[in-house]
């Protein structure tokens, strides 16, 4: 007989004297069968025989439905968790990675947010227990809208891979793979998507498909860059598997919500547990921050710790140790602070894991904000959505009054009126951009063609002023500043030529006297200064001509 049913009994012994009291008496002691029922050796007064039977039947159903209740043990030799998750070497105690997974004291990164990065972790042993329950806490975080590849939850026969193709393990695996993924491979936008998939060694993932159709079950579930850490709480009780996810957008450790249930699943025994994660073109960070790993038992079954109860003796005495050791403990603190009293008091080791009131206030505060904030967004979405759909009912209504007129005046009066789609509130906005885009391009245009036409009046006054009817440059009139050097030019070396006729006829031999007299040397003097001129008149013509363009 089980504790439930010796409950029952002693109930029922209590209860003696309230049954003597209204006339009920016993023959013998109250009976439990096998089958569950009860069998009262009692003679009853007729008024308290029925609310006796229904009291027993509620009795009896109520241990039938505690019954149910699994007796839970946490199993340490399949869970981590900080601090001190790692130890100084880098290992985590009972458990194995690899790949490109990185342990640290706060968490496991079994992915970095690197491209093509695999990593994996496992248990070293199998499970010695048929039902479990898994309580993961991780982040997937990431700088881009979409993130890949995603986290997997494994339960198989044998360890995988740590650079496999399915989320960083190996495919054709025998047992159960949760997937948490976050890239949509087959672009039908629904990811992220947490999902169940079954295999029994000889199927290999459909990558294609994002595995949907090789899914037992699965739900819609954004994970991806939470305030707070997403929660998973995976069970498998009496071939029903139950999957309850944490959104991450709280900080309620209770906040869960059904994601998927399978029943009838038959899972292989003595199974690993392990987490991998992967990342492709993009990349996540993935981080397990929890794994708690809890075994479960039917009430019949007996739960020991290796095959060995603790008595009361020993659990009262184990107590007292404890006691004792804590009070030498806090005996050996107060000794040393009264020995060293100019240190400061050290911080406690565990202060940090728990919050003071003003943490818990601004924690709650940021919640709050952070919840009004998504339902003034969601607001503002819907007021769109209705202004949107206000708009297009207008138009339409604009259109059913024309086309009745029309109908009127000259079609036939039980012919459908046809309804055209009208333009939207985007395709208005894109029309409105392009309309100034052209605005502003006219303008551009209308003063490059004013400054070309003031330019063409500069040119023609120039050509009409001008000797010619060649094209004159904008600025000094070149062409005649180079005539008149030509014709001064020409002038000097006329009179050259007439001063040394000149001088030829008066002295026909200088080779004995000087040929140089003071004529000739000033009219050398007067050509160089016209040279001279000229060129700095030229000079400053081109410098001009510069500095206005400039």
């Amino acid at each position: 007989m089980d504790g439930y049913a010796i409950d029952s009994k002693r109930w029922l012994r209590k209860s003696r004297s309230y049954f003597f009291k209204h006339h009920v008496f016993y023959d013998g002691a109250a009976e439990c069968s096998s089958a569950g029922k009860w069998h009262f050796k009692m003679k009853m007064a007729p008024e308290v025989r029925w609310p006796a039977i229904v009291v027993c039947i509620i009795a009896i159903g109520l241990s039938a439905v505690l019954a149910q209740n699994p007796h839970k043990k946490f199993e340490y030799k399949y869970s981590f968790k900080p601090p001190y998750l790692a130890q100084k070497d880098g290992s985590v105690p009972f458990w194995e990675y690899g790949g490109n997974a990185i342990a640290s004291a706060e968490n496991v990164r079994i992915a970095p947010s690197l491209r093509s990065q695999k990593g994996a972790i496992w248990t070293k042993q199998p499970t010695n227990f048929d039902w479990w329950e898994v309580n993961i806490v991780f982040r997937v975080t990431g700088r881009g809208r979409i993130g890949a590849d995603g986290l997997a939850f494994w339960y198989t026969t044998s360890k995988g891979s740590y650079d496999g193709t399915v989320f960083g393990s190996s495919d054709q695996w025998n047992g159960l793979g949760i997937f948490f993924d976050s890239f949509d491979n087959d672009n039908k936008h629904n990811n992220p998507y947490i999902m169940a998939v079954l295999n029994d060694g000889t199927k290999q993932f459909d990558h294609a498909n994002d595995g949907t159709t090789q899914l037992l079950a699965g739900c819609l579930r954004d994970f991806r860059n939470k305030p707070f850490p997403t929660r998973a709480k995976i069970e498998y009780y009496q071939n029903t598997l139950t999957v309850l996810f944490h959104n991450g957008m709280t900080n309620n450790d209770q906040d869960f919500e059904m994601c998927l249930r399978a029943e009838n699943v038959q899972l292989p025994k003595n199974g690993y547990f392990g987490v991998s994660a992967a990342t492709g073109g993009l990349a996540d960070d993935h981080d397990v921050l929890h794994f708690l790993t809890t075994s479960l038992h039917t009430t019949s079954q007996t739960v020991s710790d290796g095959g060995r109860k603790i008595s009361t003796e020993e659990e009262i005495k184990l107590g007292q140790e404890y006691q004792d050791y804590q009070k030498k403990l806090e005996q050996q603190k107060e000794d040393y602070r009264r020995q060293h009293p100019d240190e400061q008091p050290a911080k406690e080791e565990f202060d940090e894991w728990f919050e003071t009131d003003n943490q818990r206030e601004l924690r709650q505060i940021f919640s709050g904000q952070s919840q009004m904030f998504d339902a003034l967004r969601e607001l503002n979405r819907k007021l769109d959505e209705v202004v949107g759909r206000q708009e297009r009912t207008l138009s339409l209504i604009a259109q059913v009054q024309v086309g009745g007129v029309q109908g009127a005046a000259g079609g036939q009066p039980g012919q459908p009126i046809q309804l055209i789609d009208t333009i939207r509130r985007p395709e208005v906005d894109a029309v409105l951009n392009n309309q100034n885009a052209i605005l502003n391009t006219a303008r551009e245009i209308k003063s490059f063609v004013g400054e070309v036409h003031s330019k063409a009046d500069t040119i023609l006054n120039n050509q009409a002023r001008g000797p010619t009817a060649q094209v004159q440059p904008i600025g000094y009139d070149y062409q005649a500043l180079i005539s008149e050097m030509k014709d001064g030019l020409n002038r000097v070396k006329r009179d050259i030529e007439h001063a040394n006729v000149k001088l030829d006829a008066g002295n026909k031999d200088c080779r004995t006297g000087n040929c140089l007299t003071t004529s000739m040397f000033l009219v050398f003097l007067a050509v160089q200064m016209v040279i001279l001129l000229g060129y700095n008149i030229y000079r400053d013509s081109k410098e001009a001509q510069a500095k206005k363009f400039y």
